[in-house]
């Protein structure tokens, strides 16, 4: 029986994401690699369709370090000009350097005893009592709103509220699968924010 899915049906690999990874916690570690992965392709794919920046993350995770915050922060202009030229990624260069700019504003996080996790936990929204009905589900809320202001002051960049509603969404912080999903049932719904 072919399960019903909010988005990705059609395409193995939108449905493997779909079905295994969006709205699940990342994986917690003390670099916070893989909530910066998330910032950074979210980033990446604005203007864009989620699917091109999907089809395009293995390419990416090579140009990025595999998203290493320390190693990203260390890029210099030679880093820019092999991104730019690699036609494997997104080549933008607001975005690419708004990547390696929000590596930066990480380490500086971090060196303050901050943690990117509970930035983000700060702004998730209480859970909903059901699932959203198609067409629902907004592009941003309350809490993406602040938490872009949030992260801006914190020197990020490319973190505007829609963009960081498809962040908290991505990450299991909201659950918007929607009714009639075959995930619509709680999957993501009160976990954490990432795991350890």
């Amino acid at each position: 029986m072919d399960r019903q899915r909010c988005f990705g049906s059609g395409d193995p690999l939108y449905e493997a994401y779909h079905d295994e990874e969006w709205g699940r916690p990342v994986d917690d570690t003390p670099d916070e690699r893989a909530l910066f992965e998330r910032v950074a392709l979210e980033g990446f794919q604005a203007g864009l369709s989620w699917i091109t920046v999907l089809r395009k993350r293995p390419a990416f995770r090579a140009a990025f370090r595999d998203f290493s915050p320390s190693a990203v922060a260390a890029f210099d202009d030679e880093d820019v000009a092999r991104l730019m030229a690699d036609e494997g990624i997104v080549r933008n260069r607001l975005k690419v350097a708004a990547a390696i700019g929000n590596a930066r504003a990480l380490l500086a996080l971090h060196d303050g005893g901050g943690r990117l996790s509970e930035v983000v936990a700060r702004h998730t929204p209480a859970p909903r009592g059901s699932a959203p009905l198609p067409g629902e589900v907004p592009g941003s809320t309350p809490e993406s709103v602040a938490l872009s202001r949030d992260l801006k002051r914190l020197g990020f960049r490319f973190v505007g509220p829609t963009t960081m509603y498809a962040l908290l969404q991505a990450v299991g912080a909201v659950d918007d699968h929607v009714e009639g999903c075959w995930l619509a049932a709680g999957a993501g719904r009160g976990e954490a924010l990432v795991t350890a």
